[in-house]
């Protein structure tokens, strides 16, 4: 633009007309095509991607859908909250996000809860809460995910992973994390007044720190009962 102002300034003493110029069809299918194809082409990536994420399963795999409300009904089984339609209905209508498709007997469950302004996340197979999402590497992971308020956005930015929270419908997110460290955790859903607030981490380990990390937060297990304990409990 600024050797455009340049070089066709007008100048001094030209009154004259500018050249009329009617077009360059050549030149307008070039900068129409380019673009197009560009366009195109990162369409059909990013579709490639999120399907392989398990994006596209909930549309297509109903037997997805029936799993996801399966587990997620046995997770509130012992809750007198129906997190179910408002009709009162016994098996809750789950959403099953990105990755849902993910199943197996070494998932590990992870329940989180959205609230403002935080995320809680509670750990069923050791009975404990903590402010942040710990995951060993390369296991799968599987959030059960709900919201007690208002609608949250779950989202990890170095994860290419965003889901929204939404309340009444819980939702199902399952990932992989393939590399270690520390990353944030952000709302991505405007959610009231401390929304940019509203942050966490998620820690990924090597599955041996993983084990020691679940072991100190996981409350001691009950010693067992033996035949001298028993005789001295008193009975009814």
């Amino acid at each position: 633009m600024l050797f455009s102002l340049v070089r066709f300034r007008r100048r001094p003493g030209d009154l004259a007309d500018g050249v009329a110029i009617e077009g360059n069809l050549p030149l307008e299918i070039v900068w129409t095509a380019i673009p197009a194809v560009v366009v195109l082409f990162v369409g059909i990536y990013s579709y490639d991607i999120y399907e392989r994420m398990g994006g596209m399963v909930s549309l297509n795999d109903h037997s997805a859908m029936h799993h996801s409300a399966e587990v997620m009904q046995a997770s509130t089984s012992g809750s007198s909250m129906n997190n179910g339609s408002p009709d009162g209905e016994s098996e809750p209508r789950v959403w099953a996000g990105i990755g849902s498709s993910a199943d197996g007997t070494d998932t590990l469950p992870v329940e989180v809860t959205a609230m403002q302004f935080a995320f809680i996340f509670h750990y069923p197979d050791g009975d404990f809460t903590t402010g942040e999402l710990h995951v060993p590497i390369n296991r799968p992971v599987e959030l059960r995910m709900k919201a007690n308020d208002v609608i949250h956005a779950f989202w990890v930015p170095q994860f290419r992973l965003k889901q929204d929270v939404i309340p009444g419908q819980p939702t199902l997110l399952s990932f992989t994390a393939t590399r270690t460290g520390s990353y944030p955790i952000i709302c991505a859903e405007l959610c009231g007044p401390y929304h940019g607030g509203m942050r966490s981490t998620v820690v990924v380990h090597e599955q041996e720190a993983f084990n020691q990390w679940f072991e100190t937060n996981a409350p001691p297990k009950p010693a067992p009962a033996t035949v001298a304990s028993a005789a001295l409990t008193p009975t009814a």
